[in-house]
């Protein structure tokens, strides 16, 4: 078979006035960025707004392995299911970091004949919008490092008569706001800012990855760029002396960093191998961040379709949960239904039994005590009210009889239903069963609910998501994370949902707790809040939000030949 690099460069791909065409939108309402991509103007919304909106269908997975579930190829092979049935559809997705693009797996646009086009230009760089991100972020930390001098040097009264500006008083062990790049680079984790001759006053701080900035939040969760420019605004930068907010409004940035983001907020429009459109807006890792693609992608597409296939990040006690609590929340737009991701090889890994035998080697021991992984997913799914249609991702390596056994189980689970996926293989015509059958769950009668409400206190939220989002016992703050919930209660910010970040690589905070744990005891270690975005990040356990460079980076793979081909992308 060919690699998902020569499948790409082969296809022959549509103008993308043709495929804005195809999903109900005008030329006029596009900015090109060349032949196969463009913004789409925000403008479009008012002229769609009267349309009734499609069925919104989430893709998530079980809890990820090293092997990859798929869960992007699902999306996209779903996607061009759904097309090849006569339905009219779109995906909306996220835009790959280039952190995990270098780092752990190479490309995110998909694989083999499930792909967005071109994925080269998908996965570096695409319209831009992430890098807008970071230059928007890096803005704010150096104005709040800039003003922190210039009082510190002038001294209060001077400086307002130099500038005609009140102090801020910013208190140096209190500055909340850290950097952000698009790379995994574990040495600025932490730093100290400030130092030399006049660069003062010296204090710690960091960098995070881009994807986990609260503007990218903030970009997936805008209805409009005056919402953009409000929710810049209420940022909470730093606390000053007496301990009371300084935001980005006060610290009057917070309109130069909207102007860096206004063709940013447009989401950008590509298309599958098999011509249908897809949206991208905002970005991923639902382990550190919000990792849902945007509402206004989804508001577009949903208004132009009959049925919308977006992808939350990482599995569903991840990016399904945040979709949920944070992204419907915001958007009133709930999920008509969901598709679970999994493949044989991933219940075995997240079996917990070591073994010799290779992973794509069959195994009944393995693969039933793994199943425990994939059936508290669908039970997680089915909680919120959603029917649930799991997808098994199938490998070249997998025997028919594990198939079988995995689907006969499924069935005798909460799930919808259950239905093979060779998408990957051979494109359109591989999901059209799954296509089908999830056309089936998202018209049949559904009762979407929340996990929790906002006027719960805040340490009782933190324990219901603990108990019944992951199947702990409970929580235990640390003294830092118990002292920051006093002055989120104290300040006003209580009252927000949770986006937790914790370890993807386990339903609990530890990654060596494989299959579906209980009993354990969630360490919050941080609590994180996030005004412009609307909710509190909370730290559990050693998760940290700048990822590093693994011992074989997935950049000693790429390279670019002598007529400007990238290669090792996939």
């Amino acid at each position: 078979m060919l690699t998902d690099t020569e499948i790409s460069r082969q296809a022959s791909l549509q103008p993308i006035t043709v495929i804005a065409e195809k999903l109900g939108l005008r030329a006029d309402e596009l900015t090109a960025y060349g032949a196969a991509k463009a913004k789409i103007h925000l403008s479009s919304l008012r002229r769609l707004n009267d349309r009734p909106k499609g069925k919104l269908i989430i893709v998530t997975a079980v809890t990820p392995t090293p092997f990859g579930e798929g869960k992007t190829v699902t999306t996209i092979g779903l996607t061009q299911s759904l097309h090849a049935i006569g339905k009219h559809v779109a995906a909306c997705i996220r835009q790959p970091s280039m952190g995990p693009v270098f780092g752990v797996k190479g490309g995110a646009a998909g694989g083999g004949y499930a792909q967005v086009v071109p994925m080269d230009e998908l996965n570096l760089h695409l319209t831009g919008d992430i890098h807008a991100v970071t230059s928007a972020h890096n803005l704010a930390a150096a104005a709040l490092d800039s003003r922190l001098h210039h009082e510190t040097r002038l001294g209060a009264e001077n400086f307002t008569a130099q500038t005609g500006l009140q102090p801020l008083h910013i208190d140096p062990e209190h500055i909340l706001w850290k950097r952000v790049m698009d790379h995994n680079d574990r040495a600025l984790r932490q730093i100290t800012t400030g130092l030399g001759h006049n660069n003062g006053p010296v204090h710690d701080s960091g960098f995070d990855i881009t994807a986990a900035s609260e503007l990218m939040a903030i970009l997936a969760l805008s209805r409009s760029l005056a919402d953009l420019r409000q929710r810049m605004g209420r940022i909470l930068l730093a606390l000053d002396k007496a301990g009371n907010p300084i935001t980005a409004e006060q610290l009057g940035v917070a309109g130069a960093m909207t102007a860096i983001m206004t063709e940013a907020i447009q989401p950008t429009l590509m298309q599958t191998l098999s011509g249908a459109p897809a949206l991208v807006h905002a970005g991923p890792f639902a382990n550190i961040a919000h990792g849902n693609s945007s509402i206004l992608a989804d508001e577009i597409a949903l208004r132009c379709c009959d049925y919308v296939v977006t992808e939350a990040g990482f599995g569903s006690d991840m990016g399904f949960e945040k979709f949920s609590n944070i992204k419907v929340r915001e958007s009133g737009d709930a999920p008509a239904a969901a598709v679970l991701v999994t493949t044989l090889k991933a219940l075995k890994a997240n079996s917990g039994i070591a073994s010799e035998t290779a992973i794509t080697a069959p195994d009944a021991e393995r693969l039933a005590a793994g199943y425990a992984n994939l059936e508290w997913h669908i039970n997680n799914v089915s909680r919120y009210g959603v029917p649930v249609v799991v997808a098994i991702n199938r490998f070249p390596t997998d025997t028919e009889e594990e198939l079988q056994w995995l689907k006969q189980k499924v069935m005798q689970s909460a799930a919808f239903g259950c239905e093979l996926s060779n998408a990957f293989a051979e494109g359109p015509q591989g999901a059209i069963e799954l296509a089908r059958t999830v056309v089936q769950a998202a018209n049949s009668p559904s009762d979407f609910k929340l996990l929790y409400q906002l006027d719960t206190p805040l340490e009782a939220r933190l324990n219901r998501l603990a108990v019944d989002g992951y199947g702990a016992a409970g929580i235990s703050l640390s003294a830092k994370a118990r002292e920051q919930l006093q002055t989120l209660e104290a300040l006003g910010y209580d009252k927000l949902p949770l986006c937790m970040a914790k370890t993807p690589m386990s339903i609990s905070h530890d990654p060596l707790l494989k299959g579906a744990p209980s009993g354990f005891t969630i360490p919050v270690t941080e609590l994180q809040p996030n005004a412009g975005a609307g909710f509190i990040t909370v730290l559990m356990g050693s998760v940290m939000t700048m990822p590093g460079l693994g011992l074989k980076p997935a950049y000693l793979n790429i390279d670019v030949d002598a007529d400007g081909n990238i290669t090792g992308l996939a």
